[in-house]
């Protein structure tokens, strides 16, 4: 019996990993894309019977195993990431153990949508670490977003379990998991002359291969959980890391897209001296994926403001500007948002926004 390619890579990068000293494997985890199917005594019509029906999964409650599609009923579920998904019901989950390295950060990618309830919540957790992802926006307008959320292992083995928290009149309503990839990432460290870590957005979760939308970064992540290390997400929704192939992107291979208007920020804390005067730069433009409009990206550090307005015909410009602030604490919180909120000219289901790259804070002699 051949061995699905979904096991076979993940195996492989974590052994070269293991042998090089490299991090661990990036990529799917075992049967991640849900492409290996269930044995047909596992499942009657669209569910999952028994605990290990799902290959390479341990399931409970009311999951199903559906393709992509028009559906029985009327109802349609995009599956952007293959052809097969699950969907959890009410209180069903799916769960894998992974072996990881104590005291590592790592970021789970995932694609997840809502299919039918607009409360619907999809619950991530790593003991002891948990967290609710609220589906009610949808920041496509065909479904299939694509999430990352983080975590720090705290043994050697850990039990990363989805698991759908709401109880619907339809038992089998809940939302669609369709792909699920983990990346071991790096702490971000300081570089000469900028005390902002990882202010090119470069360190960040793994793109699904065939994803061209981007990873969609939930509210409320703290910095030394965060999917984007050294950042706080400390929004009501999202914002967006997207890279360059996909993207324009000022300066070098991804940034970050504010996609949300002032409900999509992310700020980072950093070290400062009181009485001192610093010089905060950064790169502001639009991503190329027909984003049109007045923008605006509003920045804070201390008691400074600055507005950078950007009129964007689409095109990828983007321009970098900077600004001076004292600083008043020995820490000070640098934040940014989007002033407006935007959607796509040809397809106004699917939000967008301002693109923000490169930020740099340094020390004015």
């Amino acid at each position: 019996m051949a061995v699905p390619k979904t096991i076979i890579l993940p195996l492989l990068l974590l052994i070269c990993g293991a042998a090089l000293g490299a991090p661990a494997y990036e990529g799917y985890l075992r049967n991640g894309n849900f492409e290996e199917p269930p044995k047909k005594t596992d499942i009657k019509k669209t569910v999952l019977v028994g605990k290990t029906a799902l290959p390479e999964w341990e399931i409970t409650g009311f999951v199903e195993y559906i393709s992509g599609g028009p559906q029985p009923g009327g109802m349609y579920f995009p599956v952007a990431h293959g052809v097969h998904a699950v969907r959890l019901g009410n209180e069903a989950t799916i769960s894998q153990k992974l072996q990881v390295k104590p005291g590592s950060l790592y970021a789970l990618t995932f694609g997840a949508s809502r299919t039918c309830a607009q409360d619907e919540v999809l619950r991530v957790s790593v003991p002891p670490q948990s967290g609710d992802l609220p589906l009610q926006t949808l920041y496509n307008s065909f479904g299939g977003d694509v999430y990352a959320w983080a975590f720090v292992a705290k043994t050697s083995q850990v039990t990363v379990t989805f698991h759908n928290p709401g109880v619907q009149e339809d038992p089998a309503c809940g939302p669609l998991l369709d792909a699920v990839a983990i990346k071991e990432l790096v702490h971000p460290m300081y570089t000469k002359g900028n005390l902002v870590k990882n202010g090119g957005f470069e360190e960040g979760p793994h793109r699904l291969v065939n994803s061209t939308q981007g990873v969609l970064l939930p509210p409320k992540q703290e910095d030394l959980t965060s999917p984007l290390p050294g950042w706080i997400i400390e929004s009501l929704k999202a914002v967006k890391f997207i890279d360059s192939k996909y993207f324009n992107v000022p300066f070098g291979h991804a940034a970050i897209e504010l996609v949300a208007g002032k409900e999509s920020a992310i700020a980072q804390v950093i070290r400062t001296s009181p009485g001192q005067t610093y010089s905060l730069s950064f790169a502001v433009g639009d991503a190329k994926n027909d984003c049109h409009g007045a923008m605006m990206v509003e920045a804070f550090a201390a008691r400074d403001t600055l507005k950078v307005p950007h009129t964007s015909v689409g095109g990828g410009h983007f321009k970098k500007t900077s600004f001076k602030f004292k600083a008043v604490e020995a820490r000070t919180r640098i934040t940014f948002f989007s002033g407006f909120y935007h959607a796509k000219k040809t397809d106004v289901g699917s939000l967008c926004g301002p693109v923000i790259d490169e930020i740099v804070v340094s020390h004015v002699a």
